[in-house]
């Protein structure tokens, strides 16, 4: 008898293993299937269109890049991602309006997607802002020559703002003009952040009468530093309150789990690389908290734009707002979306490309 039940348990774990294999099976099909309805959708088909992807030679690295417009004789747009290491290539079907105004760039920066993928761990070391804006210099230097192009416009979002900022400022001959959106100028966007999300906090525990989370809460909310006791208070009270955040809410016609030439393995890749930029890059001792924009210098030649949701919780706009008025620069803007969060470019994609198309594109020759 335990022989006999020895083999019907080895070809019922047989059984559960075959069902299993079909199962996979059958749902990397199906993911392989909507991959391609979703390159059909995506194709660009114009006769003076490009499509590429490739690893670029920058920074002593391979580096992804991916390029995508309707027409080459478009101004070039350079998209700097946020994250760190949020690569936007799985989600960036929204874009696809954008294409037929600009030729668009987006980048796998040095610890992000591919880029990671490519170079692993070894980058460690070369983990700083100051490589990176250097990375991202050669990087529009490429293009102006790949492209044939004197200028390209420069985006940058949360993370990617930061970074672009200092390229602008950095290299201002090889841009037609820089945008920023979810912008980071330094401590005080995050100091903002935090004062905030204290704020909301509070009024979530009132309104559920929760007594302890308004008295552990109160003496942070009349000097809200963002020392690591008071960070663990607002994570604890984030969780047992269920404090709401800013989250993507994708508009694009394709799901990023079905992003064509999106493999299994960019999506491990993907999240390795935000863990690893995350480790060099933020907190306490990571570059956006250490410096400040305005250290720079306040002055720029060529133009700056800000497209602010007024509902961001992750950057606030009001410190952007701020170092905004003290700039100078031959023209600039800062627009305010009503309504909109942290992630305008990808939930509000047509709104953002009608400022880029009415306030920036007037700007960008080729």
């Amino acid at each position: 008898m335990p022989r006999k039940a020895g083999r019907l348990i080895g070809l019922s774990l047989l059984g559960l293993a075959g069902v299993v294999i079909v199962v996979a099976t059958a749902g990397l099909g199906f993911r392989a299937y909507r991959q391609h309805l979703a390159a059909e959708t995506l194709a660009i088909r114009s006769p003076k269109g490009v499509q590429e992807g490739e690893f670029v030679d920058i920074g002593g690295i391979k580096q992804w890049i991916q390029i995508r417009g309707e027409d080459r004789d478009n101004p070039v747009l350079l998209f700097v991602h946020g994250g760190p290491g949020g690569t936007t290539l799985p989600i960036s079907s929204g874009w696809r309006s954008w294409e037929k105004h600009f030729t668009i760039v987006q980048w796998d920066q040095r610890g992000t997607g591919r880029t990671y993928g490519a170079a692993g761990e070894t980058l460690a070391p070369t983990m700083t802002l100051e490589r990176m804006t250097q990375d991202g210099i050669e990087l529009a230097e490429y293009l102006r020559a790949h492209l044939h192009k004197h200028r390209i416009v420069l985006v940058g979002h949360s993370w990617g703002s930061f970074l672009a900022i200092h390229m602008a400022k950095q290299r201002p001959d090889l841009f037609w003009a820089y945008v920023g959106t979810g912008q980071v100028v330094g401590r005080t966007t995050f100091e903002k952040a935090f004062e905030l999300k204290i704020a909301r906090l509070q009024t979530l525990a009132a309104s559920t009468s929760n007594n302890e989370a308004l008295a552990e809460l109160a003496p942070i909310a009349a000097r809200p530093t963002m020392s690591e006791e008071n960070r663990l208070i607002a994570e604890k009270w984030s969780r047992v309150l269920a404090l709401p955040v800013d989250r993507i809410q994708l508009a694009g016609a394709i799901p990023p789990r079905f992003m064509p030439d999106f493999s299994l393995l960019d999506w491990y890749n993907w999240r390795k690389g935000v863990a690893f930029s995350t480790k060099y890059l933020t907190g306490r001792d990571g570059p956006m908290v250490q410096h400040e924009v305005a250290s720079l210098g306040l002055e720029f030649s060529i133009p700056m734009f800000f497209i602010e949701g007024d509902s961001d919780g992750v950057t606030p706009g009001g410190p952007a707002e701020q170092y905004f008025s003290q700039i100078t620069a031959p023209h600039k803007e800062f627009v305010w979306v009503r309504g909109g969060d942290h992630f305008l470019p990808f939930n509000r994609p047509d709104e953002f490309l009608g400022e880029l198309l009415t306030r920036v594109r007037a700007y960008a020759r080729n």
